[in-house]
């Protein structure tokens, strides 16, 4: 295994297991408010939409051209849209007063967290597919996706760990569950390494990477933007947004 292929490896576990900080907050933090949530959501929002145009679809038009390039910036969004609609998952601390105690709230509670990991799970695997590939073209392009998805699972660690917490009061099994819905981020990179990796060169990873593009701006525009405007809270959505540009837009200026 060359340097390359292990630092890949390395990043995309650290961006998966984002979730345990996630995880940490809420068992700190069990009933985040609705500002925290409604800036958070925006950051998280801000930070994927800034990489993927300003970054990923750059590299993609420069590999392979601006005509392939949006083909596959829009092609990544299709294949997000085609897991979403196959396996759903709700960020069901909207939905829920986890502070009610009645067996019937916890038993949907219970349910609904497995169902929450499970499809949270499935939707991080083609995000250590793109890490991964990602950190093939260059480090530094790896660093920024694996930076992006790693502020996205902090709150997808904290959807995690909320309603299985409220539902079970056990925090070990909170924990575990976070957890493990980050480490399909590493196994989609080892998947990818050893199935695609004979087949990586510019014109495959600008693919890869303009059609990581694309399902990063699905993520944040269908599911991350939305949820942060529910919480009604004033400006503070754009107020994050803006401030998650702003952070990732200085982080990659320090790259360059």
């Amino acid at each position: 295994m060359t340097q390359q292929f292990l630092t890949a490896i390395y990043l995309t576990t650290l961006a998966g297991l984002a979730t345990t900080i996630g995880s940490i907050i809420a068992l700190f933090y069990k009933e985040p408010t609705p500002r925290y949530m409604a800036f958070t959501m925006g950051f998280s929002a801000g930070v994927m939409i800034l990489v993927s145009f300003v970054e990923l679809l750059q590299q993609g038009i420069k590999s392979i051209g601006f005509t392939y390039g949006h083909i596959a910036f829009f092609s990544g969004m299709g294949i997000m849209y085609a897991i979403d609609v196959l396996f759903p998952h709700d960020y069901i601390m909207e939905k829920h007063n986890l502070h009610r105690h009645d067996d019937a709230v916890k038993d949907r509670l219970k349910k609904a967290s497995v169902f929450v990991a499970a499809g949270i799970a499935i939707h991080n695997f083609p995000e250590g597919m793109a890490t991964f590939a990602g950190t093939m073209k260059s480090t530094d392009t790896g660093i920024a996706i694996a930076a992006a998805i790693a502020i996205h699972n902090i709150p997808e660690g904290i959807a995690v760990s909320v309603p299985v917490y409220a539902s079970t009061g056990n925090a070990r099994k909170a924990f575990l569950w976070s957890t493990l819905s980050g480490i399909s981020e590493p196994i989609g990179a080892l998947i990818a390494g050893f199935i695609l990796l004979p087949f990586l060169n510019d014109t495959v990873t600008g693919f890869l990477l303009a059609a990581v593009g694309g399902l990063m701006v699905f993520i944040a525009f269908d599911e991350l933007l939305p949820i942060s405007h529910s919480y009604g809270k004033e400006h503070l959505s754009i107020i994050g947004v803006i401030t998650g540009m702003m952070v990732m837009a200085l982080s990659l200026a320090m790259i360059y």
